[in-house]
This record gives C-alpha cells, sequence and structure tokens, in this order.
C-alpha cells in the first residue's frame, strides 16, 4: 500500500511540472488602441513593449479592421527602413495571433505610410520554447520505512508575554505613467479622464508623461484654458519626453498638448491632489493585568474623629449575645397566634364542662 502511495504521489509531482512548463501569456497588442497607426508615433508601441515581458510560448494578438491593416514579421534592417518588400510573413486576417519564439522578432504594417507613422512592434523574447519536452523516464522511488519521530518534549514554561504590535509602515510616494501604456498621445475625448477616475493622488506622487519628442508637449494651465483648450497662457510647459513632474500642492491640477487639435480631440488631464496621508501612530501594548499575589488596594475610607467633651463610657454588649428584636410582621403573627391558642383554650374547657 505505501508502494502505492508513493509511486501516486511522484506521478502527480510530474504531472504538475509538464503543466507548469507548458503555461503561456496571451499579449494583446497596445491593449486599448489596439494594431493601428498610432496618433502620437511609434512611441505607443515602444512603451506597451516594454511595459510588457514576451517568453517563448507567449502569444501576440493584433487586432485591426481587415482592409486597412496587416502584420508583417520583417528583419531588423526592414524594421529600421520600413521596408515591406520581403517579410518574413504577412498576415492579412484579423485577428492575427502568432506564438513567439526566443529571440528578437520584429513587426510592421505594410500599408502606405502606416509604418513611418509608427504602426511598426519590436519584442525581445527570452526562454526556449514552451512546448513541452517529454517527461524524463525516472524509476519510482522505492518504498521504505517511514522514520520513527521522537516525541516532542512537553514545555512546562508558560508562554511568553503578546509584544506590542508594530506600526504600519507609512505610504510612500507613487509614480503614475499618464496613460499606462498608451503614454501621452491624442486617443479621444474622456481617454484620461477614465484613466485618472480609479486613482488618488496625494502629495509627492509623480507623473510621467511619455511621448514622441517634438510630437507632442505637455503644458500646466488654468481650470479655464484647461476646458477651452486655450494654449496661449500656459503656467508650465515641456516639451522633452519623458517627462516627470512631481505633484507639490493640494488641489485641482490641469494639463494638456499645445499642438495644434491635440486638446480638443481629447489630450488633456485633470487631477486632484490630495494632502499625504499621515503615519498611523502605533498602538500601545495592554498593560499586564495583576497577579495573585499582588497586594489589596487600600480601602480610601477615613476614621470617624472622636467627639471632644466628657462621656461616660458603657461595657459593650457581645454581639453574638443581643437578640435583634422582631420585624413588625413578625411581631404581628405571634400576637395572632397567641389569641387564638388563648380561646381554644377557653373553648375546650367550657366543652369539658
Amino acid at each position: 500500500m505505501a508502494r502505492n502511495s508513493n509511486t501516486a504521489v511522484f506521478e502527480a509531482l510530474v504531472a504538475a511540472l509538464v503543466i507548469s512548463t507548458a503555461s503561456a501569456v496571451t499579449h494583446q497588442v497596445g491593449d486599448g488602441i489596439g494594431w493601428n497607426v498610432p496618433p502620437g508615433g511609434a512611441v505607443a508601441y515602444s512603451t506597451w513593449s516594454s511595459n510588457n515581458t514576451f517568453k517563448a510560448g507567449d502569444t501576440l494578438v493584433f487586432t485591426f479592421a481587415s482592409g486597412s491593416h496587416d502584420v508583417a514579421e520583417v528583419t531588423k534592417e526592414a524594421f529600421d527602413a520600413c521596408n515591406a518588400t520581403n517579410p518574413i510573413s504577412l498576415t492579412t486576417n484579423s485577428p492575427a495571433t502568432l506564438t513567439l519564439t526566443s529571440g528578437e522578432h520584429y513587426y510592421i504594417c505594410t500599408f502606405d505610410s502606416h509604418c513611418g507613422s509608427g504602426q511598426k512592434l519590436a519584442v525581445n523574447v527570452t526562454g526556449t520554447t514552451s512546448s513541452p519536452s517529454p517527461a524524463p523516464t525516472v524509476s519510482p522511488p522505492t518504498s521504505s520505512p517511514a522514520p520513527v519521530l521522537a516525541p516532542e518534549p512537553s514545555s512546562s514554561a508558560s508562554p511568553p508575554a503578546p509584544s506590542a504590535p508594530a506600526p504600519s509602515p507609512s505610504t510612500g510616494p507613487t509614480t503614475y505613467t499618464v496613460g499606462d501604456t498608451a503614454g501621452w498621445n491624442v486617443l479621444g475625448n474622456g481617454t484620461y479622464t477614465v484613466w485618472a477616475s480609479n486613482k488618488s493622488f496625494f502629495v509627492g506622487d509623480v507623473l510621467v508623461f511619455n511621448f514622441l519628442n517634438q510630437s507632442h508637449d505637455v503644458a500646466e494651465v488654468t481650470k479655464t484654458n484647461y476646458e477651452s483648450c486655450n494654449t496661449s497662457n500656459t503656467l508650465s510647459l515641456y516639451s522633452n519626453p519623458p517627462v516627470r513632474i512631481t505633484l507639490n500642492t493640494t488641489g485641482e491640477i490641469f494639463f494638456i498638448c499645445t499642438f495644434a487639435g491635440h486638446c480638443n480631440q481629447g489630450q488633456k488631464l485633470a487631477i486632484n491632489v490630495s494632502s499625504s496621508t499621515a503615519t498611523p501612530t502605533p498602538t500601545s501594548a495592554p498593560a499586564p493585568s495583576p497577579t495573585s499575589g499582588s497586594a489589596p488596594t487600600p480601602s480610601t475610607s477615613t476614621a470617624t474623629p472622636p467627639i471632644t467633651g466628657t462621656t461616660t463610657p458603657t461595657t459593650p454588649v457581645p454581639a453574638s449575645d443581643v437578640t435583634p428584636p422582631p420585624s413588625p410582621s413578625t411581631a404581628t403573627s405571634l400576637g395572632v397566634a397567641g389569641l387564638s391558642a388563648t380561646f381554644l383554650s377557653i373553648a375546650v374547657a367550657l366543652f369539658m364542662f
């Protein structure tokens, strides 16, 4: 029975190893923007690629409008030059699902000027191919008698007193990449409002704007200029990516891109900054309860001072020799009982005579 049990455990471990080796990840290229000509240029897909890890056996899914785009795998030279004349492979139907092997891979769209406008992707794949190799034939271990464990000595020592809980660590500043993998681009109205809606910004946090140089910029403006996309009077202007802005004040802060038409097409961000949260005060340890041998608490009552003047001393009567007087209800009961006995005695005497 023990041998069969050991064999079953060994086979389960081998099966788990094979399953874990065969696991793979599916990557949606571009996430929300799909496979299109990115408004901000090639930085959109280079940013997306840098935020992902690719391993052999993973798959890339390119989603696009068939007839308007395609996916061509090319050499590095063709990728750099946007040369689509001799692709390694070409897929024209969406969605295009490609399985990755180890090494560098380069993809472009072959439609006119799409690659030159930034519709190109380079990924670096690590590891070997994820196709699981046959499990090695290993003889199951022979069963051996289980060692007899010595009984643990009983401990007579009392458990240690609970220690004071450690104070919770304070939360440090958070760095946010604006737009996440899509970066700072023209992505349509409301895109950055949605991005900021599920985040909390505090003083000390950092905003990072990633964009293609000379294609976008970052301008801090007033609320009025934000709403009207007025780029003439900016509070501050940043043009060299990546732009890192530390949030130093509380309240509403507004950012736009000053390039023509970009703000009106949704390249604008409004956030509300709160003061940093204070570090919580650690909870003090509870005071230990007194042991049974502690001294009793002294009485706080004070003695009654003696009455001044001459008094006649009286002999105290021991408490055990004094019979307390009956209560009124008890005296009444005894009187009724005595009266009843008297009438009964008279009645018996008359009857006898």
